[in-house]
């Protein structure tokens, strides 16, 4: 099976964490890979505050623990703090820089590893963090479709060190349900951005989402519950959104169906999960004579790259680089006790960031 990107990445961190430095020749040769992919790698990851870059060499960032164990004592816990994440990229590049973070702070190394979203491998992954000689774990699982949790999730509430679940919900009663986590809250998010749009004077928003991660399906859920605290109803069912690079016909058919909408006065505003896929979206409907926001107005969901579109589009922003840093901390003081003490469950507030595609005035500072 062909490599994907983010387990290239996957690998290219734990080379330049054992070396402390290297050159980037020196690890395309090591990767098998060309030299412009070695230095495109080393510049995305750099970008996102994984890698320090300089001349023609890369080496673990300064803020971060040594590769080699750090020394306990004063300044420094010694810990060795494991990471799984389903991505390097999109929303969970600011998930692992709040850890990051967090790890650093605490004087603890923190060593990661990429599922690529497929959960059939996230046990062995995690297990290979253990080996590695992590104390304790953050587990994102790779879940993407609601039976996931059960068909690969049981492991982890047997693992054999703490562990704190990032970005996910589990099951009330299920046995994830007696971890520590922190989420974000989704469904709060979502309450923001319709309430927003309700108070510019438009009827009940429309959904356009996808529904192929655990976030996905909390903005679908919570869009359904947002709707009943507003006393609205649902202008027609939830468009299916899909990545256009992948299923360009499909992702024209949602098009055509948002097109619709707005041209049969349906709905005059709506929400899109997620940022690529509401710039994409906008795009093919200047191209069919619907302006955003004069004939819809449009909050995208993720608020990664949302505020470089063309019209800046106002969007809902979970707390990712807190949710790491957050639970880098409970795990720290968790290996720090020397009794269990009370699980706890976390949730950080969405913020909702006012640009110009909702047709409101322009608020910098965004809503909370």
């Amino acid at each position: 099976m062909r490599e994907s990107a983010a387990e290239r990445h996957d690998r290219l961190l734990g080379l330049v964490r054992e070396r402390g430095s290297a050159r980037v020749s020196d690890l395309a040769s090591l990767l098998g890979v060309s030299p412009v992919t070695a230095r495109r790698d080393v510049e995305e990851l750099a970008g996102r505050g994984l890698l320090d870059r300089v001349h023609g060499s890369v080496s673990w960032p300064r803020d971060a623990a040594a590769p080699a164990a750090p020394a306990a004592g004063p300044g420094g816990s010694g810990l060795v703090i494991g990471m799984l994440a389903p991505s390097s990229t999109y929303y969970f590049a600011e998930v692992i820089r709040g850890a990051h973070e967090a790890a650093a702070r605490a004087g603890a190394r923190l060593i990661l590893r990429i599922s690529d979203y497929r959960p059939q491998e996230d046990q062995d992954r995690t297990e290979k963090l253990l080996a590695a000689g992590a104390e304790g774990l953050l587990v994102a699982p790779g879940w993407q479709h609601p039976g996931d949790p059960a068909a690969f999730g049981d492991w982890i509430a047997s693992l054999p060190v703490p562990t704190v679940l990032l970005e996910r919900t589990p099951a009330v009663g299920s046995p994830l349900d007696g971890l520590d986590r922190v989420c974000s809250d989704h469904a709060h998010g979502v309450l923001l951005a319709l309430r927003h749009l309700v108070g510019l004077g438009h009827g009940a928003p429309l959904l356009m989402a996808r529904a192929d991660s655990p976030t996905a399906v909390a903005v679908r859920s919570g869009y359904t519950e947002a709707l009943d605290v507003l006393g609205l109803r649902a202008p027609r069912e939830a468009i299916d959104s899909v990545p256009a690079e992948l299923a360009p016909d499909a992702f024209e058919e949602a098009v055509q169906a948002l097109h619709a909408a707005v041209r049969g006065g349906i709905a005059t505003a709506a929400l899109i999960h997620n940022d690529v896929d509401a710039i994409q979206v906008v795009q093919r409907l200047a191209e069919l004579g619907v302006r955003v926001p004069d004939d819809l107005a449009l909050i995208a969901y993720d608020d990664e790259v949302a505020a470089l579109a063309d019209t800046p589009l106002t969007a809902v922003a979970p707390p990712k680089r807190e949710v790491g840093q957050h639970a880098t901390e409970l795990l720290v003081e968790r290996l720090g006790r020397r009794t269990a003490g009370p699980r706890r469950h976390l949730t950080l507030l969405p913020q909702l960031r006012v640009r110009e595609s909702c047709g409101a005035p322009h608020a910098p500072t965004g809503e909370r």
